[in-house]
């Protein structure tokens, strides 16, 4: 038999990753590709926008470009917030499918919406900054007061990388905000500003129980927010125990495996503002020096090998 013939046999064998994302060529999605191969994966990409989802009674089958995608070791859910709702329907398919993923459609779900997760977290006891929910109407001077007054922060209940997220400095601005906001049909989160933490927060890495990896965002003069997608800049942390601790049990709360985890160094200790369920590294890597695909990669792999043992039980 041909040598190329055998190795494709072979390479045919080897357990399969899938990787949910867009692109092969955004940075995590490569580096992920890069540590998968260098485990002895035989990774897969898969564009939520082009798969069908078929379902008969035998059960669940995924198409990817018209191409039954199956023998899936382990899948690592990339989803984009433009492609939330697709994307959890592509994950839930996956779970019916019997497919180990890191994080499921529920606790992604949860991670996009910032009200669901700050309220998970809030009746688990995680410190959180004080939030009010302002969904139209209402006096606005009794906004700010349950939220320890002025400035404020205003955020959209849905949105990423620093958008949807503004600083009111007076009651006039809290309520032009928020008059244009609810005109489109917006709800918005009034939320406590930690005065210590201006222009700064902690993204801290978490992967399975642990924290793999951590930085301090610093916003651009004249910003206040810290998203290195806003021109932030990170430098490498070490976490003291009580930020890892509030970073792990943040994410457990929310049942992610994988989670960026955003805290905010306030005078009363960590507080946990929000929690990316597909939280890119590029920065984190650079800032560190760190292998955090192959962090990833490894979890994904001892996830991959609990379900084998599972099923061969």
């Amino acid at each position: 038999m041909p040598r190329t013939v055998k190795k494709i046999r072979r390479a045919r064998r080897r357990p399969a990753l899938v990787i949910l994302s867009r692109k092969k060529t955004l940075y995590s999605t490569r580096r992920l590709i890069e540590a998968a191969n260098a485990r002895g994966f035989r990774t897969r990409v898969i564009d939520v926008l082009r798969c069908n989802l078929a379902l008969e009674s035998e059960g669940a089958r995924l198409y990817h470009k018209g191409k039954e995608i199956s023998g899936l070791a382990v899948a690592v859910p990339r989803i984009g917030a433009s492609v939330t709702s697709i994307g959890l329907s592509v994950v839930r398919h996956l779970e019916a499918m019997g497919v180990p993923l890191l994080n499921n459609a529920s606790a992604i779900a949860r991670s996009r919406d910032k009200l669901a997760a700050l309220q998970q977290l809030a009746s688990a006891g995680v410190r959180i900054p004080r939030t009010v929910l302002a969904r139209g109407g209402g006096d606005v001077r009794d906004l700010v007061a349950q939220v320890g007054g002025l400035p404020a922060i205003l955020k959209l209940i849905q949105g990423t990388q620093g958008v949807g997220v503004m600083i009111a400095h007076s009651a006039a601005e809290v309520e032009s905000i928020l008059g244009t906001l609810w005109d489109l049909g917006q709800e918005i989160l009034l939320q406590e500003f930690v005065a210590e933490s201006r222009g700064r927060d902690i993204r801290a890495l978490v992967v399975g129980d642990r924290v793999v990896g951590a930085m301090r965002r610093e916003a651009p003069r004249g910003e206040f927010r810290s998203n290195l997608h806003r021109g932030g800049f990170g430098s490498a942390v070490q976490l003291p125990a009580d930020y890892t601790e509030a970073a792990v049990r943040a994410a457990q709360v929310i049942g992610l495996d994988v989670a960026g985890v955003d805290l905010l160094e306030s005078n009363d200790g960590p507080k946990v503002v929000e929690l990316n369920s597909s939280p890119g590294f590029e920065g984190l890597e650079r800032a560190t020096g760190l292998d955090i695909a192959a962090e990833i990669i490894a979890f994904a792999a001892r996830v991959a090998e609990g379900a084998r043992r599972v099923m061969a039980l």
